[in-house]
């Protein structure tokens, strides 16, 4: 069934539990150069336990040698590789100074490189790729889901007595990355650090429907859950690979944007929603010319609602 976004609170059961991702995406695209001149282009995915140590991409003309010195580009700000290499190709840099004010002050938002640019972000840019509710500063790609929301739409859920609750889960490139794998086995995720208050957990562990808003909700969520309605508060650290034959234990409903094919998040919501339906769903899209990618349409989805039929469309 077509709906506006402003029918979205409608939709909702009154008891619902609304979950949302207040991660806040982090301007982690940072330019530098080595001595020569080289440009090097830093990624920065996520900080170590060692101050001003962050894990980190970096794409060069030719790999970057431990212990190459750096300048940040436009400043005398200096940072060098130090190592800490691994799997994925990311490495440890060592920044002179703190990192987040860094970031904030010569980074860019990492945005999907189907968003082009030619200078960097712009300021349509950082506002747009950032959700009303973003708090918790981390992620390197937007929780996309919660890109819909505005603070009407916000005031109209509370307005209706339907609670509404954070979770964090800081969203890596690796929940986005295309599937290289040739069987469901060898599939890895790059692991994602969230956290679930014991207030979360109390309302989730309540018995009321609960409404997951993005894929990331989801993950946090099943990655918590210790059986059905049950789950544990903390933080943690998640690689949870979501597939066709999963048994969810906590989400009712998922509110997700359309993803993109051979991708572990279309995998997770053929497993809520089932395969056949999710692409009667998709084919749908394409025939309404609904928008995909990260600024694109949305769709509400559950296991208990019916398929498409020739009257819903």
């Amino acid at each position: 069934m077509d709906r506006q976004f402003a029918e979205f609170v409608d939709l909702l059961p009154e008891d619902a539990v609304l979950l949302v991702n207040d991660t806040k995406v982090i301007r982690a695209r940072l330019r530098t150069q080595k001595e020569s001149g080289g440009a090097v282009e830093l990624l920065l995915l996520e900080p170590t336990a060692e101050a001003r140590r962050w894990r980190c991409l970096a794409k060069a003309s030719k790999p970057i040698r431990d212990g190459c010195p750096l300048l940040v580009v436009g400043t005398e700000i200096q940072c060098k590789a130090i190592g800490g290499r691994s799997g994925d190709g990311s490495i440890i840099v060592e920044f002179s100074c703190e990192v987040f004010s860094l970031l904030e002050e010569h980074g860019e938002l990492p945005l999907p490189p189907y968003i082009r640019r030619q200078a960097g972000d712009t300021a349509s840019d950082r506002e747009r790729y950032q959700t009303v509710f973003a708090r918790e500063q981390g992620a390197v790609a937007a929780p996309t889901a919660g890109l819909h929301f505005s603070d009407e739409i916000l005031e109209a859920i509370d307005a209706r007595g339907i609670t509404r609750t954070n979770i964090t889960l800081h969203v890596g490139l690796g929940t986005f990355a295309p599937v290289r794998a040739t069987s469901l086995e060898d599939i890895e995720l790059h692991e994602e650090r969230y956290n679930i208050s014991p207030a979360c957990a109390e309302l989730v562990q309540s018995g009321r429907p609960v409404i997951a808003v993005g894929t990331t909700v989801v993950r946090a969520l099943e990655s918590a859950a210790t059986g059905h309605k049950s789950i544990r508060s903390g933080a943690g650290r998640t690689s949870i690979f979501i597939s066709p034959g999963y048994q969810f234990q906590i989400v009712d409903q998922l509110l997700t944007n359309f993803h993109l094919p051979k991708s572990t998040l279309l995998m997770l919501v053929s497993a809520f929603a089932g395969h056949a339906r999710v692409m009667e769903a998709y084919a749908h899209a394409v025939a309404s010319g609904y928008r995909f990618y990260s600024y694109g349409d949305v769709m509400l989805v559950s296991p208990s609602f019916p398929s498409l039929t020739k009257e819903d469309e």
